[in-house]
């Protein structure tokens, strides 16, 4: 029988090796023992619990006067995720519609304004209805404009420093050797070519401040030993009558008699007056609600943003170098709109693309004339050819551009629609992101009609908001149907987009 030989009997380069290992990880272990407790250890900061909800804020007429309003809940960044605005802890109000809640009126990050929200409803559409996009909950409030910044109480010295001992040079000033004796209070003897202005004492500076010598109780007392009047001691009584000036004085340096009632004005629970109503009493009355779907030209959109903290404003607009690279990137982005309008047509509209080619011309008969014939030749003009068809207009262009994040692409929104109606008037949205050569590369691209917005949504962009306090931008949209429309928020990085949330149906 084989004996089979114990472990520890083996040797070879392997156990060699492994005995090596087991050395270094029992130095290593006394190594990190010894170690001081501190080294360790280390802290590691909080997560912060960021709260943010995001809104479309429509209104008709004049911003700080709209004729009517509303406040459309779009999302909620809670718990690290995005949340449905309008129906997250409907209790029944949405938690991001509760009263007193203040949105922010944002453009491309910038805040022109807040919105105090003063109550919200809940519209239920009904078939009858004649007002669509009325459904789901909505927010009202009231528009307040920025605090203008106070102005400065800096102003400008009237009277101007002379500083005497100083050389007359007109390049660059430099100090003077020519001081006078110190300690004895006198000013500096001027050069010879010093004006006349630097002579003598400076001019009296009102702004200018200045050292008094106080008078000590040791004068005080010397100048009472020597028969003269001390100061006036508001303490120390007398005999005499005070000037009503010497008693205004005196009250003024005493404890306000009224300042126990004073230290009642700072109490929170303290009724205040307000002009009109208070944002928390308005009603329908006094906010006029925006109902159904004004036309393009007369509804304004803007988006609201609430936050539980107060954050530093990012702007995410890129503004252009010159017109010039205006002009550029807008040919190229209308250039891209007309092939995509073209391959719309081509697919949705065979009839007219493919429509039979008008009849060839009859070929004219063969010239059976010699040469050397005396009958009068005939030139032969060749057709030419037909023009180009011009390109189909495209009305009401807009182009923005964006900066989404940090030392990131520069972002194009360009939409614009063509001149008809219903399936003759189609609507194109495109978003691009510009490469190393500059060069636009489409990222989303959206081409529809009036009749075929159940199938193809028209996107028309809001804005660019951060909607989860992450310091990077998403593009806004609005996906409008035929009697319903959603919210949807677009991730845009390297020329790619990514529907990162959509909201519920409202009709």
């Amino acid at each position: 029988m084989e004996s089979m030989s114990h472990p520890r009997t083996q040797r070879g380069p392997h156990a060699s090796a492994r005995a090596l290992g087991a050395l270094l990880i029992s130095a290593s272990s006394l190594i990190a023992a010894s170690a001081p407790l501190q080294a360790q250890t280390h802290k590691v900061a909080a997560v912060e619990n960021v709260v943010r909800a995001v809104g479309v804020y429509e209104w008709t007429g004049d911003m700080a006067k709209p004729a009517a309003s509303r406040l459309i809940p779009v999302s909620l960044f809670i718990d690290g995720k995005l949340e449905d605005a309008a129906v997250y802890l409907a209790r029944p109000v949405p938690f991001a519609l509760t009263s007193g809640n203040v949105y922010e009126l944002d453009q491309a990050g910038i805040a022109l304004g807040t919105l105090d929200l003063a109550f919200a409803r809940h519209m239920v559409a009904s078939g009858a209805a004649a007002t669509p996009y009325d459904d789901g909950w909505f927010g009202y409030g009231k528009f307040v404009p920025p605090t203008p910044p106070k102005p400065s109480t800096l102003r400008p010295s009237k009277t101007l420093g002379v500083i005497n001992g100083i050389d007359v040079d007109d390049d660059q000033p430099h100090f003077s050797a020519r001081s006078a004796q110190p300690g004895s209070g006198d000013a500096a003897t001027p050069t010879s070519g010093a004006p006349a202005s630097s002579t003598g004492t400076p001019a009296a500076d009102p702004d200018r401040p200045t050292l008094h010598r106080t008078t000590g109780s040791a004068d005080q007392t010397a100048s009472s030993s020597s028969g003269e009047t001390p100061a006036n001691d508001p303490d120390r009584p007398t005999l005499r009558r005070h000037n009503p000036q010497d008693a205004s004085k005196n009250t003024a340096d005493q404890p306000d008699a009224n300042s126990a009632v004073a230290s009642l004005n700072d109490d929170p629970s303290r009724p205040l007056l307000h002009r009109g109503k208070p944002v928390s009493a308005l009603n329908e009355e006094d906010i006029p609600k925006l109902a159904g779907l004004p036309a393009d030209q007369d509804l304004h959109q803007m988006v609201a943003v609430s936050d539980a903290a107060n954050r530093p404003p990012h702007d995410f607009s890129r503004a252009w170098e010159d017109e010039a690279e205006h002009q550029a990137i807008l040919a190229k982005m209308q250039a891209a709109a007309r092939a995509q309008l073209a391959a719309y047509e081509s697919a949705n509209h065979p009839a007219a693309a493919n429509a039979p080619a008008k009849p060839a011309a009859k070929p004219l008969p063969p010239d059976t004339r010699r040469i050397n014939s005396k009958l009068r030749r005939t030139m032969v003009q060749e057709t030419p050819p037909a023009p180009a068809p011009a390109p189909e207009p495209v009305l009401d262009e807009q182009l923005k551009g964006y900066t989404l994040s940090y030392g990131g692409a520069a972002t194009y929104v360009y939409t614009a629609h063509t001149d008809g109606l219903g399936s003759t008037v189609r609507f194109v949205t495109l978003v691009a992101q510009v490469d190393m050569n500059g060069e636009p590369q489409i990222a989303i691209k959206s081409v529809t009609d009036a009749t075929h917005l159940d199938r193809a949504p028209r996107m028309r962009l809001v804005d660019a908001v951060d909607a989860e306090a992450s310091n990077r931008a998403s593009l806004l949209f609005e996906l409008r149907a035929q009697n319903s429309r959603q919210f949807a928020l677009y991730r845009v990085i390297g020329a790619r987009a990514e529907q990162i949330f959509l909201t519920g149906t409202t009709q």
